[in-house]
């Protein structure tokens, strides 16, 4: 059965789709050393029916034609905005397809600070899925909760990733005119082990429990995310993206789950209805929609997608952009994240070292680029960035 199809653990993204389908419930999702899910069989209740194999999307690929239009999106409602990872047009479709009864999934934290997917009814509770969390969530029973609400004719919003949302249309088997799907440009899930002892950490240094956190403030601006640990104690943790410990982890590449090195779902004909990102090299691409507060880059994938987009347009700022220019700086949306050779040294000590420790040891960069970044840095900073830039373009054209 499906434990033993899997020939290797980058085989399984972990989507649940097989414990979703199983008639007699035999399928369990057991954690590894890593604390990444993977599918155990109780054999005393498997009647051998092969749905768990049937249904892997991994195993039975699908292959997406279809035409995406790539748009520049920024919600007009500014406070939505700056609460929001990117440019905050999640918030708005979530709330279209709540206005008219439907239900909204997405991934949550749960009082232990654990990722799990979840759905909401209300607009007030849209605040539990808002914003980029980097750890793989657990999807549970999700998939079967998505087909009840289907059946009884209410319309429902699935957020995930893109694997996430491959699992679900596995599970349903057909298309429902009442489903929307969201996923996102993805860089890879990080370790839930891994996410469970920077917790810890951090609430060892504050001596207090975390009653909030959040990863994407943009108190330093969107391009510089803080992550922010706010304490029952009431002190809080804040620290850019560039200075935080599981961030720097997480951009090297050295906790990500195996198969997200080797991900099936990359592209940009995608599965989903509409794919969100943050538009990265929006300053490029469009200085005028960049305010370093947030921009959305949006993939409409289908009918449906645009439908939505349609709905939504008059709320939002928004421009068609060149689809392989806008993923030239994207390119998370067609490459898996690279194996950093550095990982398994990561994981076999992440019990044994101090997060700090662990993550100093694995994850600092040579001074030469450490030294180019501070550079960069101060360049930004008084405006001469643009110009260094020219001058040394100018200079290898010169010598060419």
């Amino acid at each position: 059965m499906m434990d033993k199809e899997l020939k290797n653990r980058k085989d399984c993204m972990g989507c649940h789709a097989c414990v979703n389908i199983c008639p007699k419930n035999c399928i369990s999702m057991e954690a590894d050393e890593e604390g990444f899910l993977y599918p155990t069989v109780d054999y005393s209740l498997c009647i051998k029916c092969n749905k768990c194999i049937k249904v892997c999307p991994i195993i039975n690929r699908i292959e997406v034609d279809n035409k995406p239009i790539a748009y520049s999106c920024i919600n007009n409602n500014e406070t939505i905005r700056l609460d929001s990872s990117s440019g905050g047009i999640f918030t708005l479709v979530a709330e279209k397809v709540i206005s008219v009864g439907g239900v909204v999934f997405g991934a949550g934290f749960n009082d232990k600070f654990e990722l799990e997917h979840r759905f909401v009814e209300t607009k007030e509770r849209l605040w539990q899925l808002r914003g980029s969390k980097y750890v793989q969530s657990k999807m549970g029973n999700s998939y079967e909760q998505v087909k009840k609400f289907l059946d009884l004719k209410r319309k429902v919003l699935f957020t995930g990733t893109p694997c996430q949302i491959a699992g679900l249309r596995s599970y349903l088997g057909k298309s429902y005119t009442n489903l929307l799907t969201i996923d996102i440009i993805c860089h890879g899930v990080p370790s839930p082990e891994v996410w469970r002892k920077y917790v810890e950490f951090r609430e060892s240094e504050a001596g207090s429990p975390a009653q909030r956190i959040a990863f994407r403030r943009k108190d330093e601006g969107w391009k510089r995310y803080s992550v922010s640990f706010l304490f029952k104690n009431n002190t809080e943790y804040r620290q850019n993206l560039r200075k935080d410990l599981y961030m720097r982890a997480f951009l090297k590449d050295v906790c990500l789950r195996p198969s997200c090195y080797d991900c099936k779902f990359k592209g940009i004909n995608r599965q989903s209805d509409i794919t969100l990102a943050d538009f990265l090299g929006i300053q490029n691409m469009l200085p005028e929609m960049d305010d370093d507060k947030g921009t959305s880059l949006i993939f409409v994938n289908s009918q449906n997608g645009q439908s939505v987009f349609n709905e939504i347009k008059d709320r939002i700022s928004y421009q068609e952009v060149d689809m392989q220019e806008a993923v030239k700086y994207n390119s998370a949306a067609i490459k898996s994240s690279k194996y950093n050779l550095k990982r398994d040294g990561f994981m076999e000590e992440k019990d044994i070292l101090l997060f700090d420790k662990l993550v100093k040891k694995y994850c600092t960069d040579k001074l030469s680029i450490r030294v180019k970044r501070k550079i960069k840095a101060i360049l930004i900073k008084i405006g001469l960035l643009g110009i260094v830039k020219r001058a040394f373009g100018k200079k290898t054209q010169n010598s060419g």
